[in-house]
């Protein structure tokens, strides 16, 4: 009887412990799954973070590059500006400046200018005229003696000091002014010469 029933106990526990290591077994193989589909997934997202990450380097990387590209060129255009300025207004200025500050060659242009409105026609209009204060006296008499109702109808002369050389001359109230200043003559003649200008220092 002691033996029977150690057979059935001992069957019990064997049976017990093949069960319990059959649902350990089980279980063990459902956690490595379950494992494995967790460090897969983790796998997965960390390459689509690695992914993006490097993505958004490179549009960075790319943004900051084009941005580099577009100063350096516009810094570059700047500074060949200025280095066409600067040679262009080293070169023209002085010139301009003796040239418009020359009484015979202002002379020589008034005379022309005012002769164009021919005080003869009776269609001619009078003029107002726009000259330096350093100029006055070296004018005054000859804008008196020999434009004024000889070359044109009649002149209205004013002398400023914020005029360094050159003139300024139109119909009295006409509405307009035609300038004949060293800046006037610095633009006009600086927007031929730049092109050169640009081509002997780039080659364009």
């Amino acid at each position: 009887m002691q033996n029977k029933l150690q057979e059935l106990t001992d069957k019990l526990y064997n049976e017990g412990l093949s069960k319990g290591k059959q649902e350990a077994e089980e279980l063990k193989a459902k956690a490595l799954q379950e494992a494995d589909q967790i460090v897969s997934q983790a796998k997965n997202e960390a390459t689509a973070i690695v992914a993006k990450a490097e993505k958004e380097a490179a549009e960075i990387i790319t943004r900051a590059d084009n941005d580099v590209k577009m100063a350096s060129t516009q810094a570059i255009n700047a500074l060949r500006q200025q280095v066409e300025k600067m040679i262009v207004t080293n070169t023209v200025t002085p010139a301009v400046k003796e040239a418009m500050s020359d009484t015979k060659l202002i002379k020589s242009v008034i005379t022309t200018i005012a002769g164009a409105f021919n005080a003869a026609n009776p269609d001619s209009v009078a003029l107002e005229m726009i000259l330096p204060q350093s100029m006055k006296s070296e004018l005054e008499d000859f804008l008196k003696n020999e434009i004024n109702g000889k070359l044109c109808k009649g002149l209205e002369v004013e002398y400023v000091k914020g005029l360094s050389s050159g003139f300024k001359i139109g119909p009295k109230d006409g509405g307009y002014m035609i300038s004949f200043t060293d800046d006037d003559f610095n633009a006009m003649i600086g927007r031929y010469l730049r092109p050169a200008t640009r081509r002997i220092l780039f080659g364009e």
